[in-house]
């Protein structure tokens, strides 16, 4: 019962705070700039200094990467790449310290040559875990084939993985890891924020009511006309033409406060935490609801029979079962015309359901027809 109590606690948090009354919002909060998108870079690397567990000789290109490596660092390593292969698994080279990994990473719109950006790091060999090991110096490149950004130093693993004598621990993915900071960007990504007429600006959620107190926030600021709403999504502004005054339009642009419209009514579910997340536009239309679960439980009881005295016969085993059923009495409860989510949630407290339970109730009324609301599962 308190299990049920917290869950439901946490349900009503999220139901007072959605049943607050409607706060402005921000422009930089509800949209983004479509000059500042992001791109995304992708480059392969060699991690060294693992504790023995890299790719070993066993993986080709792993042992191919480090030849070539280390002959363009003056290490000549002569003959064909099976040798190399030989010369490793002798024990001169250590390739189980060495692991071949896919570096990835998102240049944010108007990065310039200098800034650090994040990368991520990802095992594409027989390494089992990267902790401990240090990038070596990888080019990250664009989908148009150019280096943008060299990405080079110590990982951060939070992953870990330890066995012995039979027993084995995993917490997180100890295959992938992240370097803060660990590429330098050396590109720059043409965008049209300095030469284009109008800049555009993309609403985060399409929303055509949000859309429209936008233009209209913007226009009754600067004047008809600024700002123009192409659909949904994308709105124009007319900015002007020195760099500097653009930037300052922006900037009071993006401080407007807007009254952005109601979202979608939206039914959260996720199945593997049985966690609700309910916003405030849902209702239901009438509709009976009962719930409850039916328990078989078995129970054996083992026995030994011993004979008479005198009667010359053998001990038996004797098995005895005693099957119970039971189905908890729980009331059905009636949904009326467009209820809102705290009538909802209350007859559902109502007959004392899980979370669980209350997932199986909103996939029926949704099945039913009677939920009026976006049913996601993820």
């Amino acid at each position: 019962m308190n299990k049920i109590f917290k869950s439901w606690s946490v349900l009503a948090l999220l139901l007072g705070l959605s049943c607050t009354n409607a706060m402005a919002d921000r422009i930089k909060d509800l949209t983004t700039v479509a000059a500042m998108r992001t791109n995304q870079l992708i480059g392969y690397g060699l991690v060294v200094g693992l504790q023995g567990t890299g790719d070993g000789s066993d993986v080709a290109f792993t042992a191919q990467s480090m030849k070539t490596l280390l002959n363009r660092l003056g290490v000549r390593l002569e003959g064909p790449l099976s040798d190399f292969e030989t010369v490793a698994s002798a024990g001169k080279v250590d390739i189980r310290n060495v692991a071949a990994v896919m570096v990835t990473a998102e240049l944010p719109g108007f990065a310039k040559p200098g800034q650090k950006i994040d990368v991520s790091v990802s095992a594409i060999g027989r390494a089992s875990n990267l902790r401990g090991g240090t990038l070596l110096l990888s080019s990250l490149r664009g989908v148009d084939g150019e280096i943008y950004a060299l990405a080079q130093g110590s990982l951060t693993a939070t992953g870990i993985d330890a066995q012995a004598a039979g027993s084995k621990v995993a917490i997180g993915v100890p295959t992938s890891a992240r370097i803060p900071s660990g590429a330098t960007v050396e590109r720059i990504v043409d965008n049209p924020f300095d030469k284009a007429d109008r800049i555009v600006l993309n609403v985060r959620e399409s929303d055509f009511t949000t859309t429209n107190a936008i233009v209209n926030a913007i226009n009754s600021r600067f004047g008809n006309d600024v700002a123009r709403a192409l659909d949904g999504v994308s709105i124009t502004l007319q900015a002007p033409v020195d760099l500097t005054q653009r930037v300052a339009f922006m900037s009071m642009v993006e401080n407007i406060d807007v009254m952005p419209g109601e979202p979608t009514a939206r039914v959260v579910i996720n199945a593997k935490t049985g966690t609700v997340v309910i916003s405030r536009n849902v209702r239901v239309t009438a509709a009976a609801v009962t719930h409850g679960t039916i328990s078989v439980s078995i129970a054996a009881t083992n026995e030994i029979s011993q004979p008479g005295a005198f009667s010359q016969g053998q001990t038996a085993a004797v098995q005895n079962a005693e099957v119970s059923v039971s189905e908890p009495n729980k009331p059905m409860f009636l949904f009326q015309p467009g209820v809102d989510l705290r009538q909802i949630v209350d007859a559902v407290n109502q007959v004392g359901a899980s979370p669980s339970s209350l997932i199986a109730i909103l996939e029926a009324l949704k099945s039913s027809g009677s939920l009026r609301a976006e049913l996601i599962v993820i």
